[in-house]
């Protein structure tokens, strides 16, 4: 089991989205201003100093804290290569929306003044358990004297470090993030057929951030989204590239690796390659309009 391709091949959403988050809490550490980070009743109801809000949705306040979000941000970055860019967006927004208002409303309940919530995009990233959870499965399992693990093992504990990190500072925006997740996954007011505009996501599939090592994962071709119908329609032929002309995606069994360590079915991965002229991107749309019409 892993996030796809190393990298970050069809998820520049992502990407962005890890990198504003590491600089933001770098900066935030450097400046000394980390331990300021955090929502509290004080900032929101009584000084209502909501750039210090928006900060803190980006900014994690430790170290520790840092490594296992990042780490778990560039995991699953493979629900952004299953949805698509655009799609993705719409639930990263609606996971920190719906986190916020929930840990504002938490604070608003009980009031303590001396309570600030832990920094960092906890919205997002526990948000993401809910379809890691249900969608991606167990592909093998190890057993450690009598305790039994499994490969999706090593995710949970990061996350478990991460909710328990600084107990009730932590596990509110968790359990917020939880929430989240689960109402997208009900695809509350229709959320889950959302997408912003197509330029926004090309905006960030053009932007150009420093070069980022790749961070290793365990291996595993187990396919994680099942199988996928076929292509096939009486009148519908596939559009196969003119012969002599290389796609600029690379070679026809190496796009389809790709989608297939994405989770997609290895024919229908094919065939929807033959349609799209081997271009990946266009590809993964077919596979992934084929899915929201099953």
């Amino acid at each position: 089991m892993n996030g796809g391709p190393s990298g970050f091949g069809n998820a520049p959403v992502t990407k962005s989205f890890l990198v504003l988050s590491g600089i933001l809490s770098v900066l935030s550490g450097i400046q000394g201003r980390a331990h300021h980070l955090g929502l509290s009743y004080k900032d929101i109801f009584e000084k209502q100093k909501l750039w210090k809000s928006t900060l803190s949705i980006f900014s994690f306040s430790s170290t520790p804290e840092l490594i296992f979000g990042i780490y778990l941000l560039y995991y699953f970055r493979v629900f952004e290569r299953q949805i698509g860019s655009n799609k993705y967006s719409v639930f990263i927004l609606f996971s920190i929306l719906i986190s916020f208002l929930g840990q504002v409303l938490v604070l608003g309940l009980l009031k303590d003044a001396s309570l600030k919530l832990n920094s960092g995009p906890y919205g997002l990233i526990f948000s993401s358990f809910v379809p890691f959870y249900l969608d991606i499965p167990i592909s093998t399992r190890i057993r450690v004297f009598s305790l039994q693990f499994s490969d999706k093992s090593f995710i949970y504990l990061a996350g478990l470090q991460l909710l328990l990190s600084s107990w009730r500072r932590s596990v509110i925006p968790g359990i917020c993030g939880l929430l989240a997740g689960s109402l997208y996954r009900l695809n509350v007011l229709y959320i889950r057929k959302a997408k912003v505009p197509g330029c926004i996501s090309l905006f960030f599939t053009r932007l150009r951030w420093p070069s980022i090592r790749s961070i290793s994962l365990p291996a595993s071709t187990r396919n994680i989204a099942g199988n996928m119908p076929y292509f096939s329609s009486p009148t519908a032929q596939p559009n196969y590239p003119p012969p002599g002309v290389l796609s600029t995606s690379g070679s026809l069994e190496a796009s389809v690796a790709m989608l297939v360590s994405m989770g997609f079915d290895h024919d229908s991965a094919r065939q929807a390659l033959l349609h799209a002229r081997n271009d990946v991107n266009q590809a993964t749309n077919i596979l992934l309009e084929a899915q929201a019409h099953q």
